[in-house]
């Protein structure tokens, strides 16, 4: 059995503002926002189901497939994730689906820990940011039993 040595998930993960990773070079590589907008491969698996290239179109739309299309080593985990989670959306699925499902995910960085672990971050859109801070918020509307006054009586 394998003894000592780093492991993949062991220990913290680095932190990219830290001291310790910008003496080692460490910095994650920011994924656009909007998501991969170019060419989608072919469906690398044979017999492929109408869901089965939805779901590949709508994983290809991620911020994550920016770095899988310079990859192509990963396309078949791609498709192996899609096809599975297509089975797992089956009434009769098996339940180990699920979790063989959720690994595939991590390890194609379609979590927040996967993200880290491949060492990307999906970037800050600062244009939409600014964009948002320049335009004028709307008054909040004000009903009008706000706009009542308390009359002192008189004659009491």
């Amino acid at each position: 059995m394998a003894r000592g040595g780093a492991r993949n998930r062991s220990g913290p993960a680095a932190d990219p503002t830290s001291g310790r990773s910008d003496r080692r070079g460490f910095k994650l590589t920011a994924l656009p926002s909007e998501g991969y907008t170019g060419e989608v491969p072919d469906f690398p698996l044979p017999d492929v189901s109408d869901r089965e290239v939805d779901v590949w179109g709508i994983l290809w739309a991620t911020p994550q497939a920016c770095a899988w299309s310079m990859e192509s080593w990963r396309w078949l985990n791609i498709a192996d994730l899609v096809r599975l989670q297509v089975r797992g959306e089956a009434h009769d699925a098996p339940v180990n689906i699920a979790t063989v499902t959720r690994q595939l995910r991590a390890d194609l960085g379609l979590t927040p820990a996967g993200l880290k672990e491949n060492g990307w971050a999906i970037a800050v859109d600062e244009v939409a940011a600014k964009r948002d801070e320049q335009q004028p918020a709307t008054p909040a509307s004000t009903s009008s039993r706000s706009k009542l006054k308390v009359v002192a009586s008189r004659g009491a």
